[in-house]
């Protein structure tokens, strides 16, 4: 076919209009682009989510983009957004290891372990210097249940950033847990010279003054978070505990209450507003809200046995030993004491 040379003009220039739009796409799309990690940077993350997605539009290709959404979406709390942006970015450029390190994260949130673990596994070599990585990686064996390798791998992101903030208050939590809580406030005390109003840290230390009855320090921990963010709902839950250890029920009632509405399913929150019931009387009502922290099927302190005391309160015995001795198994402390002392 013969081309006249009128429509070789035309040809030539809508390439030559193309390949304008083209570039000028991507200098929009990398303008937008340095403003969305400005504004991240800033935490705004709302007006970073647009600027992302502004430059997506104009270059659906720009891999780097869909990172720092998924990154945005992951500190918007969106871990779910967040795992299908990341895994977009990883499609367009899988040697973008980054995106597999947040997608891990990301992973971590959604309970997806394996995939978590299989997106470490990928980028581990990369990776052996990352403080981030070793800390990511510690949260995946903590949630495995692994945790001496866990503290392992927070050590070593704390040999490699002495300021990883998270890496202390997540290890401190592991002896927490194991009952070392000599390390542990160590742990949670250095998390707060680096970062002041660390929240984590400061409840931590609230749950460790409350463990040792210093009921005015756990108070003025608990406060500290609540200064910042009057809707946490630990704290919120665990002043509300303080409060009826000290005889402050009427107080303590509002904030419990206040944390359900935030995490329903917070089982210490259960037991705890079951704990006011069981002091103001109200026994029907403190069993239905053990008995919904029960059903939740996660470890909470003296649950058992404070259930037990509900029902021997009413003179159900058989419920109380049958409930008691469920508690003996999971070592309740409330209800090893009990089923000793009034279950055959």
């Amino acid at each position: 076919m013969i081309i006249s040379n009128k429509l070789k003009e035309i040809l030539i220039l809508l390439v030559l209009i193309l390949s304008c739009c083209t570039s000028q796409d991507k200098k929009d799309a990398a303008d937008f682009f340095l403003k969305a990690n400005q504004a991240l940077n800033q935490k705004n993350y709302a007006e970073a989510l647009r600027l992302y997605d502004e430059a997506i539009a104009k270059n659906a290709d720009f891999s780097d983009a869909y990172l720092n959404k998924g990154i945005t979406l992951l500190k918007l709390g969106k871990p779910g957004d967040a795992y299908e942006v990341l895994t977009e970015a990883i499609k367009i450029d899988p040697t973008l290891t980054q995106a597999n390190l947040v997608r891990a994260e990301s992973g971590l949130d959604l309970g997806r372990l394996r995939e978590a673990k299989q997106d470490l596994k990928q980028i581990e070599k990369e990776f052996k210097d990352s403080t981030r990585f070793f800390l990511v990686r510690g949260n995946l064996l903590s949630a495995e249940g692994n945790a001496s390798l866990a503290l392992a791998d927070y050590d070593r992101a704390i040999q490699l950033d002495k300021l990883n903030v998270e890496a202390y208050v997540n290890r401190g939590a592991i002896f927490y847990g194991q009952k070392n809580t000599k390390s542990a406030k160590e742990d949670f005390e250095n998390a707060l010279a680096v970062s002041p109003g660390q929240p984590e840290a400061l409840n931590n230390l609230g749950l460790i003054a409350t463990a040792e009855q210093n009921w005015s320090t756990a108070l003025s921990y608990f406060d500290k978070v609540l200064s910042k963010d009057p809707s946490d709902p630990y704290s919120l839950n665990n002043k509300g505990y303080v409060l009826l250890q000290t005889g402050r029920a009427s107080e303590a009632k509002p904030l419990i209450e206040k944390s359900l509405e935030k995490l329903p399913s917070n089982g210490y929150a259960l037991r705890n507003i079951g704990i006011y019931y069981q002091q103001s009387g109200q026994l029907d009502k403190a069993i239905e809200s053990f008995s919904k922290a029960i059903d939740i099927a996660e470890p909470v302190e003296m649950l058992y046995g404070l259930a037990g005391r509900a029902y021997w309160a009413q003179n159900k015995k058989a419920d109380a030993c049958k409930i008691w001795k469920q508690g003996v198994v999971l070592k309740d402390s409330i209800a090893v004491i009990e089923a000793a002392k009034n279950c055959p």
